[in-house]
């Protein structure tokens, strides 16, 4: 049973990621999504929050808190990958930009898969990791529906009609894959308590949600929330492919999803709370 209900969430994973990147080129334009990087300095902040100074915040957390050697790895893997599909959910709900989010995580994928094979075996010597490993997933899943959207939208101006069936699978999909993994991950996360895991987790999260914060602020309040999720909200997927992959201790993995747990109990939470303090700055205005 419990094999069973493990590949259904790992369908939802990707059904989720496909129908969401479908609906993004379906709803904007490739102008629209490549928007952001036209904006130089957004995209070498971006880079430099997620590449530089999120990796970086890890490091510092475990000289803080010392964390078994897997964990640690785990918290590495999950530090070194960027650009996860969540976003563009997390940004709908913040009321934020979502075509720039889009934009965002074409640009934070695509510089993960250059960037996850050059960085990890420095971050956790003897690691050995395949670039087509991390590549051929997040290509199939979310590039391609991407690109696939956009060229129906051209071909098929009417095509926008299925939009309100992708977001009924969206969030189908999402709903079932936020409840599966906790069914099936609360056991792993009670063997975590008492080990720093945790704290560790949300401190990664915190810091990573305000490094794009305060990088976000750099451009006005435009960019603001939309630079701290697209920097909070990591690429698990990627993170546990290397992870499988790559290490024997079952730690490594253990640490992606203790991770992933505790980015959707705080992100889902702020997004919302971004959305009112929208509404609430636009009504004082």
């Amino acid at each position: 049973m419990s094999e069973l209900l493990t590949r259904v969430s790992d369908l939802s994973v990707q059904i989720f990621a496909i129908a969401s990147m479908a609906a993004v080129g379906l709803r904007y334009t490739l102008r629209e999504i490549l928007a952001p990087l036209r904006r130089f300095w957004a995209v070498v902040l971006a880079l430099a929050g997620n590449f530089v100074a999120v990796p970086m915040l890890a490091f510092v957390i475990l000289q803080v808190i010392e964390l078994d050697q897997a964990y640690a790895i785990g918290l590495v893997l999950v530090a070194s990958a960027a650009g996860a599909p969540m976003v563009i959910k997390l940004t709908q709900l913040s009321g934020g930009n979502v075509a720039f989010g889009a934009g965002m995580l074409v640009l934070l994928v695509v510089a993960s898969i250059a960037y996850m094979p050059l960085a990890v075996p420095l971050l956790a010597p003897g690691a050995e990791i395949s670039a087509w490993a991390i590549a051929a997933p997040l290509v199939l899943t979310m590039l391609v529906p991407l690109a696939f959207g956009l060229l129906l939208k051209h071909l098929a101006p009417r095509a926008g009609r299925v939009l309100p069936f992708l977001g009924l699978v969206t969030n189908t999909s999402l709903l079932l894959l936020v409840i599966l993994t906790f069914a099936l991950n609360l056991p792993t996360v009670a063997g975590v308590f008492g080990t720093g895991a945790i704290l560790a987790s949300l401190l990664f999260i915190a810091g990573a949600f305000a490094i794009g914060w305060l990088l976000g602020g750099m451009f006005g309040h435009d960019l603001r929330d939309e630079m701290a999720l697209a920097t909070s909200q990591r690429n698990f997927a990627a993170a546990m492919v290397v992870a499988t992959q790559t290490f024997e201790a079952p730690g490594v993995l253990v640490m992606s999803v203790v991770v992933s747990l505790v980015t959707m109990a705080v992100l889902f939470p702020a997004a919302k709370l971004l959305k009112r303090h929208a509404h609430r700055r636009q009504n004082v205005a």
